[in-house]
């Protein structure tokens, strides 16, 4: 049975169309002409719904702490509320075990259909100790065949290693991509080349440009230098004021070839909550002053962001124009993880779709036509 919609405005990720109608068949989007049937009107700017990469939690949930299904579901309906109609939940560095029983969780859950979740975003261990940022320092350790046989599974949806390439070979890399695995640069101090080739060899990411990475300088363009001049690799950027200077965004943006940045929010469990500090897993606590979050130990630990929160910021502090912003928290993504069928509203795409009021704050978010 079709459900018909009538936007005030629609952002198909290409172009706006005021006063679209469109239906909603079996979770499938079609733009329609003319009707009979009635009509449900959507007061505001439709727009695809968001997909973030980087999720580590949200709603008092964190995946470092519960590894089970009902953790990811509450991590997913946070987010949904903040316009994410799908979400890669992260796992920072930790022991095996936790690795083992994080991908049993997001393998249930990809079975169950849990609305949102996409499969599961390992952010190392396998990471460069200079470059740890909040990374508890006693998981970091180079890649064993324990997490290789996690790696391998094929039941774990859309699967992503963030890794450090000078503490991981080439032959390493090209087995992690022969696995299926989306291989992506960070928290590391590797230099260009050590970078170039790990591109070179199936990496195609970089998590959250600018932090915890080499920089950019006069005589050695470091992991920075390599993000923005590779074509072929998608930068993640947060863009919640206090990771990256809004002058360093608006550069990596307007160096970057356009398509390539995606907005991700690093997201911690205080996301969609008023919880003003939370129990680090190593022993720690990371504090909330504001939209800020840090370790006790000083560091920043991930963000309070969400994704709506995110294209307003880009929007209105980097000058990027709604369109350009609304692609980089949807389209862009989508492509980065080569969801074929989401990222833009067109015949025949996933009816995922947030819709938004005039200052881009959340009025509705749907998953497959339906609100969430």
């Amino acid at each position: 049975m079709k459900t018909f919609y009538r936007a005030a405005r629609l952002f198909t990720a290409e172009n706006f169309i005021d006063n679209a109608l469109f239906s909603v068949e079996k979770g499938v989007f079609n733009l329609e002409t003319e009707t009979k049937d009635p009509v449900i009107e959507l007061d505001g700017l439709v727009a695809p719904g968001f997909i973030d990469v980087q999720v580590n939690g949200g709603g008092g949930a964190f995946f470092n702490a519960d590894q089970s299904t009902e953790c990811l579901d509450r991590i997913a309906k946070a987010h949904g509320q903040f316009g994410s109609t799908a979400l890669m939940p992260t796992l920072i560095t930790d022991k095996v075990e936790v690795m083992q029983a994080a991908a049993d969780a997001t393998a249930k859950a990809i079975r169950e259909g849990v609305p949102g979740v996409l499969g599961i975003h390992f952010e190392g261990p396998h990471l460069s100790f200079p470059k740890k940022g909040t990374h508890s320092e006693q998981f970091i350790r180079p890649i064993s065949e324990q997490e290789f046989a996690i790696y391998a599974r094929q039941d774990l949806g859309i699967k992503m290693v963030t890794l450090a390439p000078e503490n991981v070979s080439i032959a390493d890399v090209e087995r992690l991509v022969a696995c299926g695995v989306k291989v992506s640069i960070g928290h590391t101090n590797a230099d260009y080349a050590t970078t170039i080739a790990a591109l070179n060899a199936g990496a195609d990411g970089f998590t959250h440009l600018y932090n915890a990475m080499s920089p950019f300088t006069s005589r050695e363009p470091g992991v920075v230098g390599a993000a923005l001049w590779h074509d072929n690799s998608w930068c993640g950027l947060i863009v919640d004021g206090h990771h990256v200077h809004p002058l360093s965004a608006q550069l990596a943006i307007r160096t970057k070839q356009r398509g390539k940045i995606m907005l991700v929010t690093d997201a911690m469990p205080p996301v969609g909550t008023d919880d003003m500090e939370f129990d680090f897993f190593d022993g720690r606590k990371v504090i909330r002053t504001g939209d800020r979050l840090n370790s006790s130990t000083g560091e920043l630990a991930g963000s309070v962001l969400d994704m709506a929160s995110a294209v307003r910021n880009t929007v209105n502090t980097l000058d990027v124009s709604l369109s350009e912003s609304l692609r980089m928290a949807a389209l862009y993504p989508a492509q980065y993880l080569d969801l074929k069928k989401k990222g833009r509203l067109l015949d025949g795409f996933d009816a995922d779709f947030v819709v938004l009021d005039e200052h881009q704050y959340v009025k509705g978010t749907y998953i497959a036509g339906i609100a969430i």
